[in-house]
């Protein structure tokens, strides 16, 4: 389990008590790793009583605050078991949905997400900007999710280790799971109201998460086709090179007596076909860098294969 932490002192031990009750219930071995995103408020010190007092937790501290997505991103570098279960700290996802997210890994899927269907938040500052972002998300990446937000999911940890997250991006992970060919399901999940601290959520993150989905999709987009959409800028080019040459032919008389526009016209013909040249030469290359490596990451999943059996 991976659980960043930032000012959660009054919500940490009851959180904890939770999280052993689902995970003795469950019977497996498991690990609960907190992420301090540098608190303020004696947070640390409580995770460092929690670890002395259960061998499965685990704690990391970061430097200075980086926020959400960089704290389970540090989580998912630390973890060692096969499934890794995603829950914020504090206390109003619920640690008794943890075996229905498991259950649902065990029958195949990759990716279970949240949902957060009765939610217990502000309606002005939380759920209608939340409700906009997810239908933004879901419209703009394809992916059928209601709670992109709900931090309560679980992930195989193959999947994990291939995602590379920062900023907001955390909220996208389903999206960029299935962009990967992963199997990605949605579950219903309890949310309970927040009882102590404040809520680290502000319209202020609302901007970054929509230049964090441009971000995501010229990425996903760009990487699959480079050469089409360089293509389509250096067809834009060669269109306006050949307007403006029947233009300049149309009006060559009447220019030509004004300001000698025929010669100017001409040079700003052959600069747009250079434009052209270098948008097909810089697609190319594109291709080529793919294509590199996509078949190096292949090699690298064949010496893994190799080596695991």
């Amino acid at each position: 389990m991976v659980v960043p932490v930032f000012n959660e002192a009054q919500n940490l031990r009851p959180l904890h008590a939770e999280i052993a009750q689902a995970l003795e219930r469950l019977g497996r071995s498991s690990e609960v790793i907190y992420v301090d995103d540098r608190s303020t408020d004696g947070s640390l010190e409580l995770l460092l009583e929690l670890r002395r007092e259960d061998p499965r937790v685990r704690v990391v501290r970061f430097r200075r605050n980086f926020g959400q997505t960089a704290a389970l991103a540090a989580g998912f570098e630390q973890a060692r078991g096969k499934v890794v279960v995603t829950l914020d700290g504090d206390l109003q996802n619920d640690p008794a949905d943890i075996p229905a997210l498991l259950a649902e890994i065990d029958r195949g899927c990759d990716v279970v997400a949240g949902w957060r269907r009765h939610r217990h938040d502000g309606l002005w500052l939380r759920r209608i900007p939340s409700w906009i972002a997810n239908r933004l998300i879901s419209l703009t990446t394809g992916t059928r999710i209601h709670d992109t937000g709900c931090t309560l999911k679980a992930f195989r940890k193959d999947m994990v280790e291939r995602l590379v997250i920062y900023s907001e991006q955390h909220r996208f992970l389903p999206a960029l799971a299935m962009g990967s060919g992963a199997r990605v399901r949605e579950l219903v999940v309890n949310h309970r109201p927040r009882l102590f601290g404040k809520s680290k959520y502000g319209l202020g993150r609302a901007s970054r998460v929509l230049l964090d989905l441009l971000s995501i999709l010229m990425i996903a987009r760009f990487s699959h086709r480079p050469l089409q959409y360089f293509g389509l800028i250096s067809l834009f080019f060669t269109v306006c090179a050949w307007v403006f040459l029947f233009m300049s032919t149309v009006n060559y008389h009447t220019w030509t007596l004004i300001t000698k526009w025929w010669q100017f016209s001409v040079f700003i013909f052959g600069m747009l076909l250079l434009l052209v040249t270098y948008f097909i030469l810089l697609g190319l290359l594109s291709e080529l860098a793919v294509t590199a490596s996509g078949m190096h990451r292949r090699r690298v999943q064949d010496r893994l294969m190799i080596r695991s059996h």
